[in-house]
């Protein structure tokens, strides 16, 4: 069976203190999903701050103005991370590419309509078409691979979908309960830029309100 998640790295949350965060994993990947604790959603929102070089010391610092300001001057939000395949047959798992990034996730829609698409690097995910057979593997064609069809795909895909949704109704709670006058304002950009709520038709893989 292979599951996907929607997985953030958490690096540029260490040594953040603006809020409670919780401990990193061994490998760094942070499932985003709807069953996330308070504290493994404050490392998302530190994560994304941190990354995108918005400076707070507390929460208690940030104001409508600053987040503003900062959305004008950035062309997007953006951070590290993607989506990660797993055979829980095979043990098989292939994680994001460098420089791939979670405001990206939606290109994978591109290789369930049997497309090409770039995924990153170090470790690069390698994909073949084989009929409507792909196979995912991680770093060159030796590796082992999992095997799914475009329609497990788009399943998938959709599956994932569920799950960041799920992390942006979580990250509305957290933000209700830790920054309250940003709630709305923050919550709307994570779905803007991430892309989350959008609804990708299963043809093109274009994203359509």
């Amino acid at each position: 069976m292979v599951i996907v998640e929607v997985v953030l790295e958490t690096s540029d949350a260490v040594d953040f203190t603006a809020w409670p965060i919780a401990e990193p994993s061994r490998d760094r990947l942070l499932a985003l999903s709807g069953q996330m604790s308070p504290a493994e959603v404050g490392t998302a929102m530190a994560v994304i701050f941190s990354y995108n070089g918005i400076p707070v010391t507390h929460a208690a610092d940030l104001t409508e103005a600053h987040l503003e300001q900062h959305l004008a001057e950035a062309e997007c939000l953006i951070a590290p991370g993607g989506l990660r395949f797993h055979d829980t047959t095979t043990d098989v798992s292939v994680p994001p590419g460098c420089c791939f990034g979670l405001e990206n996730w939606r290109d994978w829609w591109d290789v369930a309509c049997g497309r090409e698409s770039w995924l990153g690097h170090d470790p690069t995910p390698h994909i073949t078409h084989v009929g409507h057979t792909i196979q995912l593997r991680q770093h060159n064609e030796d590796a082992p691979s999992i095997e799914i069809t475009r329609g497990e795909l788009s399943s998938l895909l959709t599956t994932a979908q569920r799950h960041f949704s799920g992390f942006l109704d979580l990250a509305r709670q957290w933000a209700a309960a830790t920054t309250p006058g940003l709630a709305d304002r923050l919550t709307s950009a994570l779905d803007q830029h991430f892309i989350i709520n959008e609804v990708s038709s299963s043809l093109d893989g274009r994203a359509t309100r």
